[in-house]
């Protein structure tokens, strides 16, 4: 099979399925894709893995039963300022390199649900940088003009997924750099609600502010990657859970820029591909409603311009002591002028800040998202060199505010100028509205007709039922009805759909030590048993994946097989793991067992 153009998640895993094709077909084709385009952009990647080392990966993969992972051989790339083990973390300066000898939790659950790590890509230093033009690793360039700037600081990582090289990739977002490359080179851009993906293992920019973010062909898959990657992280100080919130069905309101605060640089075009924009959105079912930009401004400029700065430096202040005379110029200035705020000054900014916040909070009541251009337009190579601090906060104009305020993003491609070059807007809403924010902003997508990425794949809105179906989930153990977890299930409104049995290949041990007790369950192909006694609940697909983020390890989500035949998400455990514990597999259930243990 030849591989597509853009190396979808929804083709790889149909193909895998059909056996048309295996996970170390696709990491040769990758490697070979990736030393092509290194004669046009040699700036993507700054480290990869050895090729005997990946095609080992895939090929433990296919020994594996791939119904059990749902990132099943996808190659994805990782931003570096976010850790893998045993790859060096440079965050885009040498002299700060370092070897993890454990990976980022994000990057962890990405691979556990079966992704396939492909290597560590550039990056404005230390993240900080909206252009891509701040690295000694090269500058990444616009697949569409080598002229222009990827935009950063997630520059590799973008044009990774923009030129095909992967599936799927992980940025970082603290000021725009999940959004600003998205947009540079057509690509899906999504900002998560801070904390809901964990940042242990990530070299922090502004650690109140920062999230991981999602690059790929389609929201869909965006939010796929965010749903197996989300979990609540005991490490991270600013690590929550993913809590209930649901944008309308249907009709909606919108919030626009007036007039006079749309700025674009003079940039005509970028202008009327907004002024389209807001027209889509009306044939969507929305109404526009003209926001009052000014406190969102305000918010954008604490950022850079005042003392929260200061969290930059504090992030890397033994390094920037040590050897701020070997970082990019740009980047040691920004930092270091973080020297001239008092402690008072900081805290007098948070008091704004949080006072913008309940300003923003009303806002919501005039309008359910915002539509913003994702930036006025992008900036050429030439003029980053003759005013880097200039070029680079024009890029940033209308995503600077977005983290302060605690609101959830996502960046979609919507046109193209009659240069080539392409125009995005973002979806901007409360936090927590990921999922529904990102069915709509797939809706939008598809409805541009402008496709994905260098080679502009047809995009296709999101399936029937997405954002307003279900989820069948079965659970075994602490979460049936009676026993001490079935609240989180009763916390997003789950409907027992019925009562069954998995297939008869299915083990079941009771964990040594867990609180609350539970059991691990997991597939053993060839063995002939009664099969297990689960409840199949039905949730909704937003709920689906705010349950998912509170699950613990060893445990995970994966596909089960129910004794009709049917698959539904479920709870797995690690056989190792499971074996540890005590075999219950003959009481037929949790249940069972716990009578039984209790007589």
């Amino acid at each position: 099979m030849t591989l597509p153009d853009m190396l979808t998640i929804d083709t790889l895993l149909a193909a895998y399925r059909a056996g048309s094709l295996r996970p170390t077909t696709v990491v040769e084709a990758v490697l070979e894709r990736i030393e092509a385009y290194a004669s046009k952009d040699p700036a993507v990647w700054i480290c990869l893995p050895a090729r005997a080392e990946l095609l080992a990966r895939a090929a433990e993969l296919e020994s594996r039963d791939q119904k059990h992972l749902p990132l099943y051989g996808i190659p994805f790339a990782v931003k570096d300022n976010i850790d893998v083990a045993g790859l060096p973390t440079t965050a885009g300066c040498p002299d700060f390199a370092y070897t993890p000898q454990t990976s980022a939790t994000v990057v962890a659950r990405l691979e556990e649900a079966g992704a396939i790590m492909i290597g560590k890509t550039n990056l404005d230093q230390f993240a900080t940088g909206l252009v891509g033009m701040r690295s000694p690793y090269g500058q990444p360039h616009c697949v569409f003009d080598s002229r222009y700037v990827s935009g950063g600081s997630s520059s590799g990582s973008a044009v990774a997924v923009a030129a095909g090289l992967v599936s799927f990739s992980l940025g970082t977002d603290t000021a725009g750099s999940g959004r600003v490359p998205a947009s540079a080179n057509n690509i899906v851009g999504l900002k998560p609600s801070r904390g809901v993906l964990s940042t242990q293992g990530v070299v922090p920019a502004c650690l109140s502010l920062d999230c991981v973010s999602v690059f790929a062909t389609t929201v869909d898959e965006a939010l796929q990657v965010e749903a197996a990657a989300m979990a609540l992280d005991p490490q991270v100080p600013y690590s929550r859970v993913m809590q209930p919130y649901a944008l309308p069905k249907g009709a909606f309101r919108f919030g626009v820029l007036a007039e006079a605060d749309r700025f674009f640089d003079g940039d005509s075009e970028n202008a009327a591909l907004y002024a389209q924009a807001i027209q889509r959105c009306q044939a969507m079912g929305g109404t526009a409603v003209e926001l009052d930009y000014a406190p969102l401004r305000e918010t954008a400029e604490l950022l850079y311009n005042g003392p929260f700065v200061a969290e930059r430096l504090a992030a890397i202040e033994p390094f920037y002591d040590a050897h701020h005379d070997a970082m990019d110029p740009a980047v040691a200035g920004i930092i270091g002028g973080a020297r001239r705020y008092s402690a008072s000054d900081v805290f007098r900014a948070v008091y704004r800040q949080h006072s913008l916040r309940q300003v923003a909070a009303q806002m919501w009541e005039q309008f359910d998202v915002m539509l913003l251009p994702t930036m006025p337009r992008l900036v050429s190579k030439e003029e980053v060199r003759a005013d880097p601090v200039g070029a680079n906060s024009l890029h940033g104009v209308y995503t600077n505010f977005v983290n302060l305020l605690d609101m959830s993003a996502c960046a979609v491609p919507s046109g193209f100028r009659a240069d080539g070059l392409p125009f995005g807007v973002t979806f901007i809403a409360p936090a927590f509205a990921d999922h529904d924010l990102g069915v709509l902003a797939g809706r939008y997508h598809a409805l541009a007709g402008v496709g994905s990425g260098l080679a502009k794949v047809a995009v296709s809105a999101p399936a029937e039922g997405v954002g307003k179906g279900k989820v069948l989930l079965a659970v075994v153990g602490a979460h049936l009805k009676g026993l001490p977890l079935h609240y989180q299930l009763e916390q997003e409104r789950a409907v027992l759909w019925r009562t069954t049995r998995t297939a008869g290949d299915y083990r079941l041990f009771a964990l040594p030590g867990a609180v609350p007790p539970k059991p691990g369950m997991f597939r053993q192909p060839g063995f002939d048993g009664q099969g297990l006694e689960v409840e199949v609940y039905e949730l909704s697909a937003a709920g689906f994946g705010r349950f998912v983020a509170q699950v613990p390890q060893p445990m995970a989500i994966g596909r089960i097989t129910l004794e009709d035949g049917q698959e539904v998400s479920g709870f797995l455990c690690a056989e190792a793991q499971a074996r540890k514990g005590q075999d219950i597999t003959d009481f037929g259930g949790w249940k069972a067992w716990l009578k039984a243990d209790k007589a």
